[in-house]
């Protein structure tokens, strides 16, 4: 809901705000003869002008009346208010509030939804791929006689020309290069595939037309390669010795091994369907309802989400300009694509909240206490660790649009129960 609330001040009032936001700057200000604060005003004004005088009045008058706004006429802002100055001298301040408030909702069906959760199956071919995944993460590196083959790697130097000069980051010696791995340009690793040790080889190739830098894209080039050293992936074999390296409780032969590798990806399959079902079911309840989304209130959670994905971002090593330099795209780029995930996280919130009202769902203090144990047993911290980085209140906030959350996926549930 959003709402425009007009204001002004003017007369005795704001001759009284001019005065004090003028005891304010004059004490910042620094004027020949005089000791901070104590200028006349007519020397201050005559130096700066009147302009910081007049805004840090209106800075005052805005604080005031949004502080009477809250308190007095209970009005409860969910994001921070828009201010326009609509007029601003020594005469007459004049304000418009723009107050974006709770939306208004109103639920339909959110039960009894029809939404199927898949069943977890799980195929020996998953299951051979796993541990396939596994004894190559225990494979040893053994120096190979022969020519280079897929999959191989090559240690070799490198040097890329263009035009016959040297370009910047096209040189490296003793480079581990996996083939196969398409680290390089298209071409770049097929071309050494044959190659022995000891050998030398130019490779031309032309640089992709959506490659990242300008300098490149689109360009022939000659590699100038060098093979010093090849080697392979020695894989182990299903035996006692790698089940001892492995160091799975419970697992000595091939057959232990699949049935560990069959429940750990029934448990993770189990979270991948119930995420579905939940997402499918939250999707239905909200197109279910009515709600008014002002523009607003999207773009303050778009900006929310832009700036958690500039943090991530920054997590990984990598600046906002940096990425901007990357990619070639712009703030706008980003925030257009996230719009549409913005406004289904508001409606799945408002829904949820809104289940919570009718439902009249409430978490007791031992609910949440039980829901402490759990987390400081799951992190392996104790419970003063939790209750540190978030409150209990949050927790019951939490709990809370968790039972919503039930609420909405139960009937499922129910049903899947019967049927067993």
């Amino acid at each position: 809901m959003k709402e425009e609330i007009k204001f002004n001040v003017k007369g005795k009032e704001w001759e009284d705000l001019q005065n004090v936001a003028f005891d304010k700057v004059n004490k910042k200000a620094k004027i020949d003869g005089f000791r901070p604060g104590k200028a006349p005003r007519s020397i201050y004004e005559k130096k700066y002008g009147k302009q910081d005088i007049l805004f840090e009045a209106a800075d005052m008058a805005i604080k005031k009346e949004y502080e009477r706004l809250i308190k007095d006429d209970k009005r409860m802002p969910v994001i921070e208010p828009k201010v326009d100055l609509v007029k601003c001298d020594d005469k007459e301040l004049e304000v418009n509030f723009i107050f974006v408030g709770e939306p208004k909702v109103v639920l339909g069906e959110y039960t009894n939804l029809g939404i199927k959760k898949d069943k977890v199956k799980v195929t020996k071919e998953e299951v051979k791929e796993r541990i396939d995944a596994l004894l190559n993460d225990y494979a040893d590196l053994e120096v190979k006689d022969g020519s280079v083959s897929d999959g191989d790697i090559a240690i070799i130097d490198f040097k890329g020309l263009k035009d016959g000069v040297a370009f910047d980051g096209g040189t490296a010696e003793n480079y581990s290069l996996t083939i196969g791995s398409k680290t390089f340009i298209p071409g770049f690793e097929e071309a050494i595939i044959g190659m022995n040790k000891g050998e030398e080889k130019d490779i031309p190739l032309t640089f992709p037309e959506d490659y990242m830098s300008d300098e490149l894209k689109g360009k022939e080039v000659v590699f100038k390669v060098k093979v010093n050293e090849i080697k392979t992936r020695v894989v182990p074999k299903l035996d006692k010795d790698f089940f001892l390296d492995l160091g799975m409780e419970g697992v000595n032969s091939k057959e232990d091994l699949e049935k560990e590798i069959t429940h750990e990806l029934e448990h993770q399959k189990e979270h991948e369907i119930e995420h579905v079902y939940e997402e499918k079911c939250l999707e239905k309840a909200s197109e279910n309802m009515k709600i008014d989304l002002c523009d607003e209130l999207v773009d303050d959670e778009v900006e929310h989400m832009y700036k958690e994905f500039i943090d991530r971002m920054k997590m990984q090593g990598i600046s906002e300009e940096m990425y901007y330099q990357y990619t070639k795209s712009k703030k706008d780029d980003i925030t257009n694509q996230m719009k549409p995930d913005a406004i289904k996280r508001l409606k799945y919130r408002y829904l949820l909240k809104e289940i919570i009202k009718k439902e009249k769902i409430k978490v007791t203090d031992k609910e949440a206490k039980d829901r402490v144990k759990e987390m400081a047993k799951m992190y392996s911290v104790d419970e003063e660790t939790i209750l540190k980085e978030i409150s209990l209140e949050n927790i019951k906030f939490d709990k809370m649009y968790q039972k919503a959350l039930d609420i909405v996926c139960a009937n499922e549930v129910k049903k899947e129960k019967e049927e067993k």
